[in-house]
Parts: C-alpha cells; sequence; structure tokens
C-alpha cells in the first residue's frame, strides 16, 4: 500500500530523474528478480529513451539486460565487493 511517505519518495525521485535527464549512469548493484519493477525494468527503460545514458549491473549470477541497450550496457556477472575492489 502507498501511504503518504511512499507518495513523497515516489515524487522526490520523478523530480530527480526530471532534474538529471542528460548524461547519466544507472547502476544498479545486487538487484535480481524478486522485484525487478522497483529498479530494474525503470532503469532499462530510462537507459533505452536516453542515448546519453549507461546502464550498469553488478550481480552475482544475475548480470544481465536487454540487448537492445547494445554499447549503452555494462554487465558484470560477480561479486560486489571484489568488483567495487578491482575499480
Amino acid at each position: 500500500m502507498e501511504d503518504e511517505g511512499w507518495i513523497e519518495a515516489s515524487s522526490r525521485y520523478s523530480d530527480y530523474l526530471q532534474a538529471h535527464r542528460g548524461r547519466v549512469l544507472y547502476l544498479e548493484l545486487g538487484v535480481g528478480y524478486n522485484t525487478p519493477v522497483i529498479i530494474k525494468y525503470p532503469f532499462w527503460r530510462l537507459t533505452a529513451r536516453n542515448p546519453m545514458a549507461t546502464y550498469a549491473c553488478v550481480n552475482y549470477g544475475e548480470a544481465v539486460c536487454p540487448k537492445e541497450l547494445g554499447k549503452q550496457a555494462v554487465c558484470i556477472d560477480g561479486d560486489i565487493g571484489a568488483v567495487l575492489n578491482c575499480l
């Protein structure tokens, strides 16, 4: 159920996305398929709509994205801690 706090947070998030529509990185760390409509699918959609956007996913065993994102996507199958350590 969406309470007042959720509605306010959703509004702030929408405002943030609107203000940062240029070059942007949608960084997804460890998001699986339990609730993909919250982060995963919106990030894919936002990346596809913005040619200046990049989608990056780091996940052990579930680092995937639609092939349509092409060069706008980087998927790294690995442990988040180890990957971040390498960076």
